[in-house]
């Protein structure tokens, strides 16, 4: 450490003296930057959105499907006959882990003005036990204020660095929405999938009920023998078994919804219905460049590349020296032996320190830290990328199977199961058909109608899917939703 110090005998010199050194001690990094300003604007305008959320405050979303606009509003209860929509804003404005994540947002703002503000001032005092004897008296005490500054633009790189570190934070905090979007619809459907499943089998439980019924009288009439009766009362016991397992299933499956609302896990949840869900007005390739422009992991891993870009500016700083500024006032007493004209004059000093960055392996190995920080972000954000194109790809191909299988369901393969079974029905009642003719077409019936209902289901899971690996919030196109052909009404567990 190297220290100048110059003594100053004129009053007047002193207090200027004084007044320099202490502005410089007390200069902080400047106002805050526009980048930050627009980091904390982001912030305090969603935050506004969710504190008047109990008034159905409207936040403005585009919906990615259609291109068009709609409101989506975050709700505080969830109304009497809540559809899809409703469950997904309850949830945006309940949901723990994206109240989490929006506090890990906040956490990183405030480490701007942290990174960005110089280290606190030191104030030392110095009383002299044996005092020091001078020809203008004996030296008592001694008062001193002193400030580091950081080199040339230090401060403006960790500010930089801060600012793309909430970014990212702002990001990751986009990416949770759109995952608990998703999360939300993806527990809807299944748990509407469920339900319509144990109607499906209840109501052919119901028929195979009766078709046992018409085995027995057929049976006590001579017109059918008794095996008839054994194969209705085993598919009987199939579809009693299988509608147990369906419905020990709504429980969990509606905990698991419960969880994302952060509500009680027996909650009700009312008018849970497959939802409809329109066609995909984009096309593959517009939708993979939708995912590179507009993914928030993607962003959010972008501006990591950018602060350990900035960290590599920051890292080189370490070549160069910091500055200490410092400021003495020494009271000096009266001596019973001076007759100085400048007798008891106190002493004010100004000195400064400067580190000597002399140990170049140790600095050299700070900017090749800093390298190595900057090439591993860049290759997980490339090694990110490939893996959400190839996420989409698998996406795409599991909605349009699943809008393929609905239409096949629905416009081939019930209708002609059902004409089928009608028709076995009265070969049957004919004696032109066997018993076993007649369960077989049942069973067919049954499993075409689970189909189509877990298609539907799928249909909309991968959809919601698609936008949030596209970064769009979710499009809920079953503004009016509607019950499955099968399920006839709405079920309310």
């Amino acid at each position: 450490m190297v220290k100048a110090s110059w003594l100053l005998n004129e009053r007047e010199v002193k207090r200027a003296g004084a007044l320099i050194a202490v502005g410089l001690m007390l200069t902080v990094a400047g106002c805050a930057t526009r980048q930050e300003r627009q980091a904390f604007e982001a912030y305090e305008r969603l935050d506004a959105a969710a504190q008047q959320a109990g008034s159905r405050q409207s936040v403005s979303s585009t919906s990615r499907g259609n291109e068009s606009q709609e409101k989506v509003e975050l709700i505080a209860q969830l109304p009497e006959k809540p559809t899809l929509d409703d469950y997904v804003a309850y949830a945006l404005l309940n949901n723990a882990g994206l109240e989490a994540a929006f506090n890990r947002w906040r956490t990183a703002l405030e480490e701007i003005p942290q990174a960005r503000t110089l280290p606190d001032p030191r104030f030392n005092y110095r009383y002299f036990i044996e005092n020091v004897e001078t020809r203008t008296g004996p030296q008592e005490n001694m008062l001193g204020l002193s400030q580091a500054f950081p080199w040339f633009g230090e401060l403006d790189l960790k500010g930089e660095m801060a600012v793309e570190a909430a970014r990212t934070m702002q990001a990751r905090f986009e990416q949770q929405r759109l995952l608990v979007t998703y999360q939300v619809i993806a527990a809807y459907a299944e748990y509407a999938y469920q339900s319509a499943a144990t109607e499906i089998v209840r109501e052919n439980r119901d028929l195979v009920k009766h078709l046992e019924e018409v085995a027995r009288t057929s049976f006590r009439a001579g017109n059918a023998d008794s095996a008839d009766v054994i194969r209705a009362q085993v598919e009987l016991g199939r579809l009693e078994d299988r509608l147990l397992s369906a419905e020990a299933l709504e429980p969990p499956l509606r905990s698991r919804l419960n969880a994302l609302l952060n509500r009680p896990a027996h909650a009700a949840v009312p008018g849970v219905v497959l939802p409809a869900t329109d066609p995909l007005q984009l096309g593959r390739d517009e939708l993979q460049r939708l995912l590179l422009a507009a993914n928030p992991e993607l962003h959010a891993l972008q501006h990591e590349v950018a602060r350990n870009r900035t960290g590599i500016d920051l890292a080189k700083t370490d070549r160069y020296p910091d500055f200490t500024l410092g400021v003495d006032y020494t009271d000096v007493g009266t001596s019973p032996f001076s007759n100085a004209p400048d007798e008891s004059d106190d002493i004010l000093s100004v000195g400064v320190s400067v580190t000597l960055p002399i140990w170049a392996e140790k600095n050299d190995a700070v900017v090749g830290e800093a390298l190595s920080r900057f090439g591993s972000a860049t290759k997980q954000r490339v090694d990110r990328e490939n893996a959400l194109k190839a996420e989409l790809e698998l996406a795409l191909f599991q909605y349009e199977d699943a809008v393929r299988k609905v239409d096949l369901y629905r416009n081939t393969l019930l209708p002609k199961a059902e004409e089928s079974l009608g028709a076995t029905l009265t070969a049957f009642q004919g004696n032109t058909a066997s018993f076993t003719d007649l369960i077989d077409a049942e069973r067919v019936l049954l499993e075409f109608q689970i189909q189509d209902a877990r298609a539907q289901a799928d249909q909309a899971i991968r959809r919601a899917q698609i936008e949030l690996l596209t970064g769009g919030l979710p499009a809920q196109q079953a503004q009016n939703e509607k019950p499955s052909n099968q399920t006839g009404e709405n079920h309310t567990p």
